[in-house]
Protein backbone atom coordinates (compact mmCIF):
# COMPACT_ATOMS: atom_id res chain seq x y z
CA UNK A 1 0.00 0.00 0.00
CA UNK A 2 1.22 3.19 -1.00
CA UNK A 3 1.10 6.40 1.38
CA UNK A 4 1.27 9.92 0.85
CA UNK A 5 3.69 12.49 3.00
CA UNK A 6 1.92 16.00 3.11
CA UNK A 7 4.77 18.09 3.78
CA UNK A 8 3.81 21.71 5.83
CA UNK A 9 6.21 25.00 6.02
CA UNK A 10 4.42 26.56 9.12
CA UNK A 11 3.16 29.90 8.13
CA UNK A 12 4.45 33.39 7.93
CA UNK A 13 5.78 34.27 11.96
CA UNK A 14 6.42 37.46 13.85
CA UNK A 15 9.97 38.92 14.06
CA UNK A 16 8.42 41.78 15.97
CA UNK A 17 7.92 39.88 18.99
CA UNK A 18 10.76 39.53 21.18
CA UNK A 19 11.09 36.03 22.27
CA UNK A 20 13.12 32.64 21.55
CA UNK A 21 13.03 31.70 18.00
CA UNK A 22 11.30 28.38 19.63
CA UNK A 23 8.58 30.52 21.24
CA UNK A 24 7.91 32.81 18.24
CA UNK A 25 4.23 32.91 17.13
CA UNK A 26 2.40 33.47 13.62
CA UNK A 27 2.36 37.40 12.34
CA UNK A 28 -1.05 38.37 11.14
CA UNK A 29 -0.36 37.35 7.37
CA UNK A 30 0.15 33.73 9.13
CA UNK A 31 -2.99 33.56 10.41
CA UNK A 32 -4.25 34.62 7.34
CA UNK A 33 -1.86 31.89 5.38
CA UNK A 34 -2.52 28.83 7.75
CA UNK A 35 -6.28 28.49 6.91
CA UNK A 36 -6.45 28.40 2.83
CA UNK A 37 -4.07 24.61 4.15
CA UNK A 38 -6.51 23.24 5.94
CA UNK A 39 -9.55 23.68 3.33
CA UNK A 40 -7.43 22.58 0.43
CA UNK A 41 -6.58 19.15 2.22
CA UNK A 42 -10.01 18.80 2.78
CA UNK A 43 -11.55 19.66 -0.91
CA UNK A 44 -8.87 17.30 -2.22
CA UNK A 45 -9.53 14.61 0.13
CA UNK A 46 -6.35 14.65 1.98
CA UNK A 47 -7.10 14.06 5.60
CA UNK A 48 -4.06 12.95 7.11
CA UNK A 49 -4.11 10.06 9.80
CA UNK A 50 -1.42 10.96 11.89
CA UNK A 51 0.15 14.77 12.08
CA UNK A 52 3.96 15.24 13.17
CA UNK A 53 4.31 18.77 13.83
CA UNK A 54 6.92 20.66 15.25
CA UNK A 55 7.34 21.70 19.24
CA UNK A 56 7.67 25.81 17.27
CA UNK A 57 4.55 28.01 18.28
CA UNK A 58 4.91 28.64 14.65
CA UNK A 59 4.42 25.36 13.86
CA UNK A 60 1.98 24.12 16.28
CA UNK A 61 -0.16 27.40 15.71
CA UNK A 62 -0.27 26.97 11.76
CA UNK A 63 -1.50 22.95 12.76
CA UNK A 64 -4.17 24.34 15.19
CA UNK A 65 -5.25 26.54 12.21
CA UNK A 66 -5.02 24.12 9.43
CA UNK A 67 -6.97 21.11 11.64
CA UNK A 68 -9.60 23.49 12.11
CA UNK A 69 -10.34 23.74 8.65
CA UNK A 70 -10.25 20.35 8.47
CA UNK A 71 -12.83 19.44 10.63
CA UNK A 72 -13.56 16.74 13.16
CA UNK A 73 -11.69 14.38 11.27
CA UNK A 74 -8.28 15.94 11.59
CA UNK A 75 -5.75 14.28 13.92
CA UNK A 76 -4.74 15.71 17.35
CA UNK A 77 -0.84 16.62 16.95
CA UNK A 78 1.66 14.57 17.58
CA UNK A 79 4.14 17.46 18.94
CA UNK A 80 7.61 16.09 18.07
CA UNK A 81 10.91 18.31 19.64
CA UNK A 82 12.78 16.14 16.91
CA UNK A 83 10.71 18.21 14.14
CA UNK A 84 12.23 21.31 15.35
CA UNK A 85 14.97 21.25 12.91
CA UNK A 86 16.64 22.66 9.81
CA UNK A 87 17.84 19.25 8.97
CA UNK A 88 15.92 16.73 6.07
CA UNK A 89 17.85 14.05 6.77
CA UNK A 90 16.29 14.19 10.82
CA UNK A 91 12.96 14.65 9.36
CA UNK A 92 13.14 11.87 7.33
CA UNK A 93 14.63 10.15 10.31
CA UNK A 94 11.09 10.94 11.87
CA UNK A 95 8.58 9.71 8.64
CA UNK A 96 10.67 6.53 8.73
CA UNK A 97 8.93 5.91 12.54
CA UNK A 98 5.42 6.49 11.37
CA UNK A 99 3.12 3.53 11.78
CA UNK A 100 2.08 1.88 8.61
CA UNK A 101 -1.78 1.84 9.71
CA UNK A 102 -1.76 5.64 8.90
CA UNK A 103 -1.52 5.71 5.19
CA UNK A 104 -1.40 9.57 5.04
CA UNK A 105 0.88 11.74 7.70
CA UNK A 106 1.28 15.38 7.70
CA UNK A 107 4.41 16.84 8.80
CA UNK A 108 4.70 20.63 9.92
CA UNK A 109 8.12 22.09 10.19
CA UNK A 110 10.32 24.51 8.59
CA UNK A 111 12.59 25.57 6.20
CA UNK A 112 15.17 24.02 4.77
CA UNK A 113 14.64 20.82 6.56
CA UNK A 114 11.28 20.70 4.56
CA UNK A 115 12.44 21.28 1.16
CA UNK A 116 15.57 19.22 1.97
CA UNK A 117 13.07 16.11 2.64
CA UNK A 118 11.20 16.70 -0.56
CA UNK A 119 14.38 17.09 -2.61
CA UNK A 120 15.46 13.96 -0.51
CA UNK A 121 12.57 11.67 -1.59
CA UNK A 122 11.59 12.20 -5.25
CA UNK A 123 14.85 14.27 -6.03
CA UNK A 124 12.73 17.21 -7.40
CA UNK A 125 13.13 21.08 -5.81
CA UNK A 126 10.13 22.15 -4.45
CA UNK A 127 10.07 25.64 -3.57
CA UNK A 128 8.36 25.93 0.49
CA UNK A 129 7.53 29.61 1.17
CA UNK A 130 5.46 29.69 4.69
CA UNK A 131 2.40 28.34 4.42
CA UNK A 132 3.12 26.05 1.58
CA UNK A 133 2.55 22.46 1.19
CA UNK A 134 3.86 19.40 -0.88
CA UNK A 135 2.04 16.33 -1.45
CA UNK A 136 4.42 13.41 -1.57
CA UNK A 137 3.95 9.60 -2.80
CA UNK A 138 6.05 6.85 -0.88
CA UNK A 139 6.20 3.45 -1.21
CA UNK A 140 5.82 2.61 2.83
CA UNK A 141 6.73 4.69 6.07
CA UNK A 142 10.00 2.23 6.46
CA UNK A 143 11.06 2.54 2.94
CA UNK A 144 10.64 6.09 2.51
CA UNK A 145 14.10 7.19 1.84
CA UNK A 146 16.41 8.88 -1.12
CA UNK A 147 14.64 8.91 -4.52
CA UNK A 148 11.64 6.63 -3.60
CA UNK A 149 8.93 9.13 -3.61
CA UNK A 150 6.84 10.37 -5.97
CA UNK A 151 5.88 14.61 -6.01
CA UNK A 152 2.37 14.66 -6.37
CA UNK A 153 2.27 18.61 -5.80
CA UNK A 154 3.24 21.39 -4.49
CA UNK A 155 2.53 25.26 -4.07
CA UNK A 156 1.02 27.67 -1.49
CA UNK A 157 -2.88 27.24 -1.09
CA UNK A 158 -3.27 31.10 0.00
CA UNK A 159 -2.25 32.43 -2.89
CA UNK A 160 -3.96 30.18 -5.99
CA UNK A 161 -0.48 28.18 -6.64
CA UNK A 162 -1.17 24.59 -5.78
Amino acid sequence: MAHTLIVIRHAKSDWDVPVSDHQRPLAKRGRRQAPPVGRWLAEHDLIPDVALVSSAQRARETWEMVAAEIGASAPQPQIAEAAYTFSGALLLDLVNTLPDASAIAAVVGHNPAVEELVRTLTGQAASLPTAAIAVVDVPSWPAARRGSGRLVTSGRPADGTL
